[in-house]
């Protein structure tokens, strides 16, 4: 493993700001290089078992603590703008081009990464030969009504930082272990999301969900049929909209939010791993 540091440009929302990352690499020469958009409240660190089994078949990892996640700066559950994040994503495609040129890239979200990783498609998706979705937060598991949306939208303004939704850390996983270790991980924010991240998250599901029929590249999307933190719908209403003719679509009954760390992990994982397996080559180059 190495780290490293990225400073998000003059311009950005977050400008200025450090983001830290992570490279796992693979033996040898990489297949493929993975970047990987963690979700909401938690870090790149709890993807070291996703990391090892990409690894095992020669697929280099990279991934970035969003802003205001994990070891980089910002404040939890605060977010200036959501583009803050697109613009650390684009950052971290900026650094792998750099470092394994002409290497297949693959981009792999999960929940609030997973809205990430869609705006980050819109934009860059020509530089990847294929894309894999876990749980993506397109659509609320609660959808607001206009009276929130209007509430949100004046907190936004008017307190930025107050926290307004708390996530509900017993929805991560079936596995008692897994939320036991999730509440005690010193890098988990466990507060409350404020009023401008809320607003911010909602409008930015809005668009991705306008902006999803620009996808092209092969798309593999994956939720739980049980999560309660973001709804399948989403999933499924991607998989209505994006124009890619190479896409999939797998419900697993009975799974929450977090699939990878379910006791059917190691089954989702292998999921993900065949899938890129048989695009690589395919689709966009870095």
């Amino acid at each position: 493993m190495s780290g490293f540091t990225l400073t998000l440009p003059a311009g950005s929302a977050g400008a200025g700001a450090r983001l830290a990352g992570q490279c796992w690499p693979a033996p040898g020469t990489p297949r493929a290089a993975v970047l990987l958009a963690h979700g909401y409240a938690e870090h790149f660190g709890r993807y070291a078992h996703v990391a090892a089994r990409l690894n095992a078949v020669g697929f280099t990892v990279y991934a970035i603590d969003h802003w205001g996640h994990g070891r980089s700066d910002g404040t939890p559950g605060f977010v200036p703008a959501f583009s803050a994040f697109t613009d650390g994503m684009a950052l971290l495609l900026g650094h792998v081009s750099a470092e394994l040129p002409g290497v297949p890239l693959v981009l792999v979200g999960h929940s609030m990464g997973g809205l990430i990783a869609v705006h980050h498609l819109i934009a860059h998706q020509d530089a990847y030969a294929a894309a894999v979705l876990s749980g993506p937060a397109i659509a609320a598991s609660e959808p607001p009504g206009a009276v929130m949306i209007f509430i949100s939208r004046l907190l936004s303004r008017l307190a930025p930082r107050l926290g307004v939704l708390a996530l509900d850390a017993a929805g991560v996983s079936r596995d008692p272990a897994v939320v036991a270790a999730y509440r005690a991980d010193p890098l988990v924010y466990t507060g409350k999301m404020g009023a401008r991240l809320a607003k911010e998250m909602f409008e930015a599901m809005g668009a991705a969900q306008a902006g999803a029929g620009t996808i092209r590249l092969p798309l593999l999307m994956l939720h739980g049929g049980d999560d309660r933190l973001t709804a399948p719908e989403g999933s499924r209403l991607l998989d209505r909209t994006v124009a890619s003719s190479d896409k999939r679509l797998v419900i697993y009954p009975g799974l929450y939010h977090e699939i990878f760390n379910e006791p059917e992990g190691p089954a989702v994982l292998d999921e993900v791993v065949g899938w890129i397996e048989a695009h690589l080559g395919q689709g966009g180059t870095a």
